[in-house]
């Protein structure tokens, strides 16, 4: 059976970097759950569905055709055969996520995805519910967290060195702020730490020493 370990957390936490080196050295696949609802979002805006009605983007999500494939320790996706790349990482994509992922059947489509990724072996998936609704019944779980200012200032400095927008501090740090009080007051999965997960606040730890803190926690035949 295989194994998943399971990370939670707001946006600037560190997820995406902790997560692809924790599966790096243990040989298991990275897995970015946020990536499948921003493809969700994306082809929503490209065929002209309005984002703020739920029942026009329930409609939808059944349409959108993603494929996932395992290649150089991760997951990737693609649609109509292309990844779709930093075309899902622009602010105007972080602005209609958020509403997006709200909707129900945005969100069982994606837990099934990404349950059904486990054929493909051992997973470090990523994202907001995974500890506490799609792998709910991981020995491993953890939440990680930083503060906003911390957040809020890798969020910019990743965007600025990818070069998909240059946004003030304090504009990335508000956009931070209202998704993570869209995605923790939501009805259905919200953001939250469930009972039992191990936390890590990263805001004083550099990348290496929240990596080991997971890997030191992990159960004893996981390492």
């Amino acid at each position: 059976m295989a194994k998943v370990i399971a990370v939670d957390g707001p946006s600037g936490a560190g997820k995406s970097s902790v997560s692809r080196l924790v599966g790096k050295k243990l040989g298991f696949l990275h897995v970015d759950s946020g990536a499948l609802y921003r493809i969700m979002t994306w082809q929503c805006l490209e065929n002209g569905i309005d984002t703020s009605d739920p029942k026009a983007v329930a409609a939808f999500a059944d349409k959108v055709e993603i494929e996932c494939v395992p290649e150089d320790g991760r997951i990737k996706y693609l649609v109509k055969g292309e990844e779709p790349g930093d075309r899902i990482r622009t602010p105007d994509i972080n602005a209609h996520a958020s509403p997006v992922a709200t909707v129900k059947n945005v969100r069982d489509r994606v837990t099934d995805l990404l349950r059904s990724l486990v054929k493909f072996g051992d997973l470090v998936v990523e994202g907001r519910d995974i500890t506490t609704a799609v792998f709910a019944d991981s020995p491993a779980r953890f939440y990680l967290t930083a503060s906003a200012d911390v957040r809020a200032a890798r969020r910019q400095k990743e965007e600025v060195e990818k070069g998909i927008a240059d946004q003030s501090a304090e504009a990335v740090k508000a956009s931070l702020l209202a998704r993570d009080k869209i995605d923790s007051s939501r009805k259905y999965a919200p953001l939250r730490k469930a009972d039992g997960v191990i936390e890590i606040d990263s805001s004083e730890l550099n990348l290496e020493q929240v990596v080991d803190a997971v890997l030191v926690a992990l159960p004893a035949d996981w390492r």
